[in-house]
């Protein structure tokens, strides 16, 4: 059975549970979890695609207009997924896909009229478990990874914010990746902002990456610190603290704990830094496939870890941030998004020690 196969027959398991006739998948994210990561936009951070698919009993159905269609035909791997092409003009409704549908019980993820919305069942199939979406996912965390060093590493005083993220996003795309965000913050608006929107302020010393990635439908995320001149004594012990909450969080993941236990052993880390409320200024992650997030973990969440999930966590503490995507592996956990060469921190975590970034000085 293929991948797309595996994942046909989990949408066909909704038909049966809901006692629908077809399900409508409009959504950036669904579309590429079930199309070998197809890409259905045009507008990058649009949640729903110039395309759908369509999925009944005994068939499925790819949905669009005649200026996508050449695209997909060339491009894209869905017609030869099994999925049938129903072309409508861009200027009127796609009369095939409507009489398709027509006195039938439907279920979507959203986007179509009238029908059970089945946004939260199906975003729950999503994270990855297939070999070949782990092994993808391994190269984009390699991707990533090695976006953000080449563009931090090219960073100066005298930069202005916009042209930091410039850096960045050349740097995601040179490695094939699309960065679908790209948050850059510089001295004190480290300190006011958890999703800092790049500005037109220039650098003086301290400078903030987050990047998250997108191939193939999957995201993976990470950020990176770098501070020119010697750091202050607060900076090094908030990056200390907060990389000692990283590595609770990373080694309390694995398969069998409940989100809400990964979740307590993070919280006592804060506590146990000196930095108990911290957690409660900034979500921390959680699992990430075809979204950064999937969902955000929180106190008592009752997911509990699988093999083969990937997980993005990402505390922080006020000034300071660790962030790098990992897969639950059976023998432990791997962090895809490693930086080689980067400076790191040992610290302890569940009677191990585990290296966490440091910020990158430069003198």
């Amino acid at each position: 059975m293929t991948e797309s196969q595996e994942k046909l027959a989990l949408v066909r398991a909704l038909l049966d549970a809901h006692h629908l006739d077809a399900i409508v998948l409009g959504r950036v994210a669904n579309f590429a979890w079930l199309a070998d990561g197809a890409a259905s936009y045009v507008n990058t951070a649009a949640t729903f695609g110039a395309a759908t698919l369509i999925v009944t009993r005994d068939s499925q159905y790819l949905v669009t207009n005649n200026i996508e269609a050449t695209r997909f035909a060339a491009e894209e791997p869905v017609e030869g997924l099994g999925f049938k092409s129903l072309v409508g003009p861009w200027h009127a409704a796609n009369t095939e896909a409507d009489a398709l549908l027509a006195g039938k019980a439907v279920g979507s993820d959203g986007g179509h009229p009238g029908s059970v919305d089945l946004t939260a069942e199906i975003a729950a199939l999503r994270t990855p478990r297939t070999q070949s979406e782990i092994a993808r996912f391994q190269a984009l965390g390699k991707s990533c990874a090695a976006a953000m060093d080449t563009a931090i590493r090219q960073v100066r005083p005298g930069l202005t914010e916009m042209e930091i993220a410039g850096l960045l996003a050349a740097a995601a795309y040179s490695q094939g990746a699309l960065p679908i965000v790209n948050l850059i913050a510089t001295d004190e608006r480290i300190f006011r902002f958890r999703h800092p929107l790049p500005t037109g302020k220039k650098l003086e010393r301290y400078a903030m990456l987050v990047l998250c990635g997108r191939r193939q439908g999957l995201v993976a995320s990470v950020t990176r610190l770098v501070h020119f001149g010697p750091l202050s004594d607060e900076l090094r012990r908030k990056q200390q603290a907060c990389a000692e909450v990283d590595a609770a969080f990373i080694s309390a993941t694995r398969p069998g704990v409940t989100l809400g236990e990964v979740f307590a052993q993070a919280q006592a880390a804060y506590a146990r830094t000196g930095f108990a409320d911290e957690w409660q200024l900034h979500h921390q992650g959680g699992p990430a496939a075809y979204e950064p997030r999937e969902f955000v973990a929180a106190p008592n969440h009752s997911h509990t870890v699988l093999e083969g999930e990937v997980y993005a966590w990402n505390p922080s503490i006020t000034g300071v941030k660790s962030e790098d995507t990992i897969l639950v592996a059976p023998s432990g956990n791997e962090v895809l998004t490693a930086i080689s060469g980067w400076p790191m921190l040992k610290v302890e975590a569940n009677g191990q020690t585990w290296e966490r970034p440091a910020i990158l000085q430069v003198d």
